[in-house]
């Protein structure tokens, strides 16, 4: 703080000398002899209370917020503005009172005054940008000293000036860029920030050999996000990188809410999506700003998580996780190390209901949330009971306690799974779904700052643990085979940063729009969209393809069957589910919930413990059928179905007695 406001003085001072010095030397410029005599005669009654007006002038005007090593076009647009304030209370002073009641004539005159201005701004402007300078100067001969890996980068131009910045800054380590490869031809021939743009990328092979032939071998390919986006051709990029043995990394925090350019390894999953969803970081950074947020960390969508709430302005976040080795390896991040949030974490087990009501009261977040959940079909399948324990008896305690600790919203990440569910994962996140749904319409008819309790339903992840990503990745490293449960298998996907987005946007509506709106636009189920879906036959033979090799000759494709509880394709909507719009909202659509009364709710929680309790599955499964509409319904439809807004409730629907949401 003592620092800082030394440093802030030095500022200050600089600044008054300056105006002083521009003053003196407009007079000196612009009059002699006599009316030269006459004007610095007078400099010790007009200076100083013009160099109190204009101190006041730059604090308004802020040219103190900015370190002089950053400074910018909008620092100098603010000494113009801040210039012309105090042009104009010179012409108002000469015109109105000077030369009236003293002098009978202009004290300063237009030109002088003028002349005043562009000294001032040179004064202010010249010294921040000099110092700018030199500081980027020696900034850069310290980078070009520790720069051994001569590089080419590869992206538009917007992109390649960002990550030469941050070369030039030593944020980004070690690089020496020989050149730039851009898919914009009008690029090419020009220079970005002194390195040349020396072709396309089809040209990488010449370029290398080139710069090769002049003694200056690449020895690392770096691309900016345009360079993997899809009409770059990404895919035949990585395999020219592969066959000059050179390694190539993506450039990662361009845009993406982090604290700058960072490199990581380029990944396979990198080029198998279509283009994210463009997230508005101004509506997550308003809502998340100062807030109070609880949450997992253990997997993969729970660490993301808190790692966005830290990147969007949290101003405390706890990490609350049964693993004491994820909750290790999330507080150990780098980025939450270095966050200004506090960041803190807690052992307990959301099936333990106590612990849970404990911490999180005590804790009083604005933001749970509940991304923990068992989610392996098969093993749930088998362990039914844990399934249960989890998915729905966790489930409930975490929002009954998001509520008991007066949090504004609590947002449940559920699964495409929980529609029409024909395995124990889904039937246990869409009966999870109907608890909180349930509590919501509670929540809704108290008279100040209810809880809204969402679910966030999205498909796989890839490269979470368990995704088929790192498994195909996997059996392609061992030399295959490859196996594809069904040749007709599709799935969505999105990456988990996508989706952590979209949830925190969605969790955005829920305690704001939704809020606020009536009853027929009130949302509570919100899905991602994920784009097209895609085959998992595809998938494979993509990825055999981006490793180097043949699918069919070099890589076999195994197709192994359905396993208990998959199903072909899933479903995003369930059929009763009544549409809502959002508007200005991208990548996230809703539904009003349906949902039974809390009573028959209870019941159904109470008939779930006791069929764990007495290891009995048939009557598990008898209050699933029960309770949630289609579960395991083999001939209802599955062609990835979206119902039309307005759908009603079918009369035969096993939900009988459904209610919609309340509020």
């Amino acid at each position: 703080m003592q620092q800082r406001f030394y440093k802030t003085a030095v500022m200050v001072a600089h600044d008054l000398a300056a105006t002083a010095a521009a003053v003196v030397l407009t007079f000196l410029f612009r009059f002699q002899g006599g009316m030269l005599a006459e004007r610095l005669q007078a400099l010790p009654l007009l200076l100083p209370p013009f160099l109190i007006v204009a101190g006041l002038v730059y604090g308004r005007f802020r040219l103190y917020r900015t370190k002089w090593r950053f400074a910018s076009l909008q620092d100098l647009a603010g000494i113009v503005r801040a210039a012309s304030v105090l042009a104009l209370a010179l012409l108002v002073t000469d015109w109105v009172l000077v030369s009236s009641d003293l002098y009978g004539f202009y004290f300063f005159g237009k030109i002088a005054i003028l002349l005043y201005w562009v000294l001032q701004i040179f004064f202010l402007g010249g010294a921040r940008l000099a110092f700018r300078y030199l500081k980027d100067t020696r900034s850069r001969l310290s980078s070009a000293r520790a720069a051994t890996v001569p590089t080419l980068l590869l992206g538009r131009g917007a992109d390649i000036d960002v990550l030469i910045r941050a070369i030039e800054a030593g944020s980004v380590k070690k690089l020496a860029p020989r050149g730039i490869l851009s898919p914009r031809a009008d690029e090419r021939g020009q220079f970005m920030r002194g390195v040349p743009v020396l072709g396309g990328f089809p040209d990488l092979e010449r370029v290398v050999a080139d710069l090769a032939a002049r003694g200056e071998p690449v020895r690392r390919l770096v691309a900016a996000p345009s360079a993997l986006a899809p009409e770059a051709a990404p895919d035949d990029l990585l395999v020219r990188a592969r066959r000059l043995g050179l390694p190539l990394a993506r450039v990662a925090g361009l845009g993406e809410g982090a604290q700058g350019p960072q490199l990581a390894p380029l990944e396979i999953e990198d080029l198998l999506l279509r283009p994210t969803v463009a997230i508005d970081r101004q509506r997550l950074e308003a809502f998340l700003t100062g807030r109070v947020v609880v949450t997992g960390g253990g997997g993969s969508i729970g660490s993301e998580i808190c790692l966005r709430a830290v990147a969007f302005g949290a101003a405390a976040v706890l990490v609350l996780d049964s693993s004491e080795p994820a909750l290790h390896g999330i507080l150990s991040h780098p980025a939450i190390l270095a966050a200004q949030a506090e960041v803190t974490g807690v052992l307990a087990d959301i099936r333990d209901r106590e612990r849970t009501f404990q911490v999180i009261t005590a804790f009083r977040p604005d933001y749970v949330l509940h991304a923990a959940a068992l989610k392996q079909v098969p093993y749930l399948e088998r362990d039914w009971q844990e399934g249960i324990k989890t998915n729905v008896f966790g489930s409930i305690n975490v929002a009954e306690a998001a509520v008991a600790a007066g949090a504004r919203a609590l947002v449940m990440i559920s699964t495409d799974k929980a529609i029409e569910p024909v395995s124990q994962l889904g039937v246990t996140k869409r009966f999870a779904e109907m608890v909180a749904q349930a509590l919501d319409a509670e929540q809704s008819v108290r008279p100040e700052h209810p809880t809204r309790l969402i679910a966030v339903r999205f498909g796989n992840v890839l490269g979470s643990a368990g995704s088929v990503v790192p498994v195909f990745k996997a059996q392609i490293a061992r030399g295959g085979p490859v196996t594809v449960t069904h040749p007709e298998m599709v799935r969505y996907f999105m990456t988990v940063r996508e989706a952590c987005d979209l949830v925190l946007t969605a969790a955005s509506h829920a305690d704001g729009e939704a809020r606020a709106a009536a009853d027929s636009a009130r949302a509570a189920v919100y899905v991602l969209k994920m784009g097209q879906p895609v085959r998992i036959a595809d998938l494979a033979e993509r990825m055999i393809r981006l490793a180097g090799f043949e699918p069919g000759a070099e890589i076999e494709i195994a197709y192994t069957g359905a396993r208990p509880g998959e199903r072909l394709n899933e479903i995003l909507f369930a059929r009763e589910e009544p549409r809502v719009t959002l508007p200005g909202i991208d990548g996230v659509m809703a539904a009003r919930p349906v949902f039974a009364d809390r009573a028959r709710l209870e019941a159904w929680v109470a008939q779930l413990r006791g069929a764990v309790a007495a290891g009995d599955r048939a009557a598990a499964e008898a209050v699933f059928e029960a309770a949630v509409p289609h579960f395991r319904d083999r001939n209802a439809p599955r062609a990835g179905r979206v119902p039309a807004t307005g759908d009603g409730i079918p009369e035969a629907a096993p939900f009988a007695g459904a209610t919609p949401a309340i509020g």
